[in-house]
Parts: structure tokens; C-alpha cells; sequence
């Protein structure tokens, strides 16, 4: 490593020594080499939640196409990645097997695999990698996961077949997207056992919980989405919630997944249900039982309509036919209004700003992981060096300082007076990693309006740093915000 590295140069180079130390044992090169491949990689985004939190529609949502759950017969959900692709493929991939593609085709903007090619009773599958061309998949991998192991699971309560844990979540994805309806104490756990790892503690795993069913709060009303946002505000100042996670989001999956894949004929459908009065429309939209039943007021056979609930639910249904009767009567409009409603832009924004942007310190970090795992099963006297390189990295790179401080500002593990907490969590990344985000300016601030704001605050948080009213861990707190505005002073040119 040298001087002025960036952290995944540091990173690539601790990797690229150990790759030395362990050329002869096989497993750990190939280990080694797996992870200095994933530099090169998009990042990886694993979809995580207990049954029926709505992975696969999130999946769904964030592609924009109909291409989860795959389950692969008696196997059930294995691990699904989802990839950018020039066509679609599908690779099965076992332990005991080689990889093995399956026949796939995309038809109407959806995904068909035929699963019964993986034969029953053979090797147990441990991955489906789905290729895919979608532009959301350029710079992301999404994936699906079956449901996480629950810490401490037992014979009483048996996590299902496909089961992962939160370690080996932590090992293959730089990136969380948490999804739940409320917040439990299952979850809770789930999430702070993803946060025992070692490298957990001296870089945060970057989490993002969603309200993944939004729609449902408050059976199911018009105004459930506004309820879900305030919801979300409120765990965002949840202390137990915040020591996990960097941001909570709302989202009514269903109706995100149904805007960006909307097809003519639901349009057609929910038209239909839009021609009949508000009031005798209401009454058949309190139950599913009562939108299916023989008596309906449209000449839609109850098939159809099931269909319409599986895809887009009570509140879908009934936020559908409002917009219609509003004006939003054109498949572009409706799609339009179903997305902007949803909650869709402000998961994507979260994920960019928390994980897009942030790609070279959340790959650096999966890859520290990595060596760490390598130490600890294989120790040996040649990797001490390693071990103490890895130490050093992890408790004095500037960018997990600022990780860790973020998330015991945002848990209240540490506070500062006044205004000064929220700035701090701004200067440090907190709104996102780009200059004009932290120095809380115009996205399009020209140099000198970055640089006149990033020497103003550096020069107020020095004063801080020296304040003796504050605490010491204030203080060093303060130090920590000073070192990121003379990164971002040292990123631009000051003005003649």
C-alpha cells in the first residue's frame, strides 16, 4: 500500500499479498481471487425479509419487469442473482455439480424458466444466476434471497429449506435492502446478527429497511401510503432501529411492481370498475371475498379479478380506479402515477446516494471481509503481517471513521448540541457521498460556491474539534468532521 491510496486500492492491495501468503492452499487462493474479481463487478444487492414481506415484488419494482420468485421444484427458493445480460440465461449452480443452464425466454416483459430441466432428487442447487437486459442492473445485482436463518433457530421453530444466515448474507452481498411490514424482534435480531461480524464493528454492514407492504396500513385506506411515510420518519428516530441501518423507507411494493409492468388489459379492467359509482365501487373493495363474490356490479369473471388483487391489491385497486376517474385514463398516465405514488423514487434515491455512490467503500469493505475470513480459518506465522495491515486498515481508514460515526450519530450512541448533529451527519456522508450533498448546496453549485462552503465549514468544525465545552468524545467526534472537509477542500481547486 502507499501513501494517498484511495481505501479499495488498499483494499485490492492487502487482497493482492494475501494471494502470496496462501498461493498453496487452493481453497484459500480461490477464495482470494473470487473476491479480487468482484471489484470489477456491479454491486451486490441482497433482498432480504421473513416470508411474505415481498422480496420478489421489490425485485420486480426495481427492474421493471416480471422476473421473480423462480423456484426450482422440490428445492424450492435457492439464492437468486439477478444480472445484467445481452440475452436472458439461467445458470443453476450446485456444490457437488458444474453449472448447469436452464431453457429461459422473455415473453411480454416477463420471465419464463423451464425448472422441471433441473432434475428431481439431483444435486441440491445453490444459486440460480439469472442474465437479464435491464438498465437497472447495470450498476446493480440484485439478490433474491429465501428467507434468513433466524439466530438461534431451533427444532420448535425450524428455519425452511432454502434458508441462509446472516453470515453467509454477509460474505456475498456489499449491500442490504431489509424489507418488513413493522418492525419485530425476529427482525431486529436478524438484523443485528448481519452486525456481529468483526468487520461490523469497524465498518458498518449498509443497511436500508423498507416498509415493503405500505399499501396495507390502515386496512388498506387511500391515505395508507401517508401513514407508512410517517411511520418510516418515526423509526428513523428509533434509536434500536437506527443502530442497524442507515435509512427507512416506505414502499407499496405491489403497486410499484404493477406501475412499471402495467399491461393493457388491467387497464381495461380497472376502466371498466371506474364507470361504477364511487359509493356501490367502496363496497366491494372492504374484503377480497367481497370483490370476488357472484354479485359483482362489472362483467369481469372473478378469475380476472383475482388477478387484479394478486397484482395489485385492495388499495391498488381502489388508488387505481381514483386515478382513472381524475383523469389519469391512459396507460402512460396511470403507470406514471402508480410508480410516483408508490415510494419507488425514494427507494431508488436511497439506494443510490447509500449504496450506488458509495461503491468503492462498500466493495472494500466485502473484500476486508473476505481476508478477515481467510485469517481466521487458515492462520499461519507468514499472514501476521496481514492480519496487522488489515487491523491498522480497518480502525484508521477515513471513510469506516466516518461509517462508524454516522451510525452512533444516527443511534445516539453519540450526540452534539443543537444544529451541529445533523450537520455532522450531513459532512460525513449521511444525505450521501458527493460534495454538494455534504456541503448541503445546489446539486449544480459550480467549484468555487463547493469550495467557499467546504473552507466555511472546515474552519466552524475546527473550532468545534478545540471546544472545551465539549465532551472528548464530542471532540473526537469533531475531528473526525474536520478530516472529511479537508477531503473535500483537497478534492477542489481553490478559486483564483
Amino acid at each position: 500500500m502507499r501513501p494517498g491510496d484511495t481505501l479499495d486500492e488498499r483494499a485490492w492491495a492487502l487482497l493482492t499479498a494475501a494471494t502470496r501468503v496462501y498461493q498453496d492452499s487452493p481453497r484459500a487462493l480461490g477464495w482470494l481471487r473470487h473476491h479480487l474479481a468482484r471489484f470489477a463487478e456491479p454491486l451486490r444487492v441482497a433482498v432480504v425479509g421473513m416470508p411474505g414481506s415481498g422480496k420478489s415484488t421489490v425485485v420486480n419494482a426495481l427492474v421493471g419487469e416480471e422476473i421473480a420468485p423462480v423456484e426450482l421444484g422440490e428445492h424450492g427458493q435457492v439464492p437468486t442473482w439477478y444480472q445484467a445480460g445481452g440475452q436472458p440465461r439461467a445458470q443453476v449452480f450446485s456444490a457437488s455439480a458444474p453449472p448447469r443452464d436452464l431453457p429461459v425466454a422473455r415473453v411480454d416483459r416477463q420471465l419464463d424458466i423451464d425448472t422441471e430441466q433441473w432434475p428431481a432428487g439431483g444435486a441440491r442447487p445453490t444459486r440460480l444466476v439469472v442474465d437479464w437486459p435491464a438498465r437497472s442492473l447495470r450498476d446493480t445485482t440484485l439478490i433474491d434471497t429465501p428467507p434468513l436463518t433466524p439466530p438461534g433457530a431451533s427444532e420448535v421453530d425450524p428455519p425452511g429449506p432454502g434458508a441462509v444466515t446472516a453470515e453467509q448474507l454477509a460474505g456475498e452481498a456489499d449491500a442490504v435492502l431489509y424489507l418488513m411490514r413493522h418492525m419485530h424482534g425476529r427482525d431486529l435480531r436478524l438484523l443485528q446478527a448481519m452486525h456481529d461480524h468483526p468487520i461490523a464493528g469497524a465498518a458498518p454492514v449498509s443497511t436500508i429497511l423498507v416498509l415493503s407492504r405500505a399499501d396495507e396500513i390502515g386496512a388498506s385506506r387511500i391515505d395508507a401510503l401517508s401513514s407508512a411515510k410517517r411511520i418510516a420518519r418515526r423509526y428513523r428516530r428509533d434509536v434500536q432501529v437506527t443502530a442497524v441501518c442507515q435509512n427507512v423507507v416506505a414502499l407499496a411494493g405491489l403497486i410499484a411492481s404493477a406501475g412499471r409492468t402495467l399491461r393493457e388489459t388491467e387497464l381495461a379492467a380497472l376502466t371498466a370498475l371506474a364507470r361504477v359509482p364511487r359509493e356501490e365501487l367502496e363496497r366491494f373493495l372492504l374484503s377480497t371475498d367481497r370483490f370476488t363474490a357472484a354479485d359483482f356490479p362489472v362483467a369481469l369473471d372473478a378469475p380476472s379479478r383475482r388477478a387484479l388483487l394478486d397484482r395489485f391489491g385492495i388499495f391498488g385497486v381502489r388508488l387505481s380506479t381514483t386515478l382513472i376517474r381524475q383523469g389519469f385514463d391512459t396507460h402512460p398516465k396511470l403507470a406514471a402515477q402508480l410508480v410516483q405514488r408508490s415510494g419507488l423514487a425514494e427507494l431508488r434515491d436511497a439506494v443510490g446516494a447509500q449504496f450506488t455512490e458509495r461503491r468503492a467503500v462498500l466493495k472494500a469493505r466485502s473484500a476486508l471481509l473476505a481476508l478477515d475470513v481467510v485469517l481466521r480459518r487458515e492462520p499461519r506465522p507468514a499472514a501476521r503481517a496481514l492480519a496487522a495491515d488489515l487491523e491498522r486498515l480497518l480502525a484508521g481508514a477515513h471513510e469506516f471513521r466516518e461509517l462508524r460515526l454516522l451510525a452512533a450519530l444516527q443511534s445516539g450512541g453519540t450526540t452534539l448540541p443543537g444544529e451541529l448533529d445533523a450537520e455532522a451527519q450531513r459532512l460525513i456522508g449521511g444525505d450521501g457521498p458527493r460534495l454538494a450533498a455534504r456541503l448541503g448546496v445546489d446539486a449544480e453549485a459550480d467549484d468555487h460556491e463547493l469550495y467557499r462552503a467546504a473552507l466555511d465549514a472546515l474552519a466552524r468544525w475546527q473550532r468545534q474539534a478545540d471546544n472545551p465545552l465539549l465532551t472528548p468524545t464530542q471532540r473526537r467526534a469533531a475531528q473526525v468532521v474536520v478530516r472529511s472537509c479537508e477531503g473535500a477542500l483537497a478534492a477542489l481547486t481553490a478559486p483564483a
